[in-house]
């Protein structure tokens, strides 16, 4: 289960949750402009826009699981399994696979309202990455610093969402998760009013009852509605620092601790790591599950004509601050 967020602060920032039974030695990679990309149907990418994301590689092909280019378009994948649906190769269509996506979009794009003109020429096809690496059953949210949408591909085709809320976890379909937050219209970070009975002195007993019947599970439809609620409802800042700060703070209202989500005795779920890019500036920041310090890599360090993939590790030992 995954959660991904876009948030404005100081700066426009993008980032999710990867939320897994296991972790695959994730990397954050930067893709520079002149590494060549092969794709299985269509031509090459080359000379392209550069981004950072994290992800695996294999193979050399960058298998990112979020990312966002030097222009600020960000994408990330969610798990989709029940609704997904990836067709055989259509002669009609550029064909790419799911593992393609997210490097094509970032590669060719410099906004959401471009790569959408695009969209209806795909075709998401069911070619598996090799032997090992099948197919992950995906949909995706696409930002910029103006709007959001959301990607989902089933039985009946590539269907596109406008996704004012900028938030997007796992099944069921987009527009449940909007029509779910409907039941929850009630909820407000002011303080409770006694609408049951004016005539009768009621008063609240606690801070924080606005929000009450605000779902604490870890289903995906609850945390789309406590991340929308906890986004919408957050303060702003002025400076980096405070806004990222913020941003990890949203996040960590819907990650998960290892335990509490059981597939079975040996698989518990946990939040692999958190991520956050602020999309002007092209730093992409992160924590994992034994490091909560917020470690920070810009791409534009980097040489970004480069043919060659640049990777960091990620910080996955605790590094704890002693004050004395």
């Amino acid at each position: 289960m995954c959660t991904a967020i876009t948030f404005n602060g100081n700066a426009n920032y993008f980032g999710r949750n990867l939320d897994l039974e296991y972790s695959l030695d994730e990397k954050v990679i930067i893709v520079p402009r002149n590494y060549s990309i092969k794709l299985k149907y269509l031509e090459n990418l080359e000379n392209h826009y550069s981004f950072i994301g994290t992800g695996i590689i294999k193979d050399n092909f960058p298998l990112l699981y979020e990312a966002t280019n030097e222009c600020g378009l960000s994408i990330a994948g969610l798990n989709f399994p029940e609704h997904c649906k990836y067709f055989n190769f259509n002669e009609h269509k550029n064909n790419l696979t799911s593992y393609e996506l997210i490097p094509y979009i970032l590669s060719k794009f410099n906004s959401v309202e471009e790569t959408e003109a695009e969209l209806s020429s795909i075709n998401i096809t069911n070619d598996n990455f090799n032997e090992e690496l099948l197919a992950s059953p995906l949909h995706w949210m696409l930002a910029d610093k103006d709007r959001a949408i959301v990607i989902e591909q089933i039985q009946n085709g590539l269907n596109i969402y406008n996704n004012e809320i900028g938030v997007l976890t796992n099944e069921p379909p987009f527009p449940f998760h909007l029509a779910n937050l409907t039941n929850y219209l009630h909820l407000s970070s002011n303080k409770q009013q006694n609408n049951l009975c004016e005539n009768i002195n009621l008063k609240p007993y606690s801070r924080g009852l606005g929000a009450f019947g605000l779902p604490g599970d870890a289903s995906s439809s609850s945390r789309f509605i406590r991340t929308a609620f906890t986004k919408l409802n957050a303060t702003t800042y002025n400076n980096e620092n405070e806004s990222i700060s913020q941003f990890f703070n949203i996040l960590s209202i819907v990650k998960q601790v290892s335990g509490c989500v059981k597939l079975n005795d040996n698989l518990l779920e946990k939040t692999v790591y958190s991520s956050c890019c602020n999309t002007d500036t092209g730093t992409y920041y992160y924590n994992t599950y034994n490091n909560n310090r917020i470690n920070a890599i810009n791409m534009h360090n980097e040489n970004l004509n480069n043919e060659q993939l640049i990777y960091y590790d990620m910080r996955t030992t605790e590094d704890i601050y002693m004050q004395n």
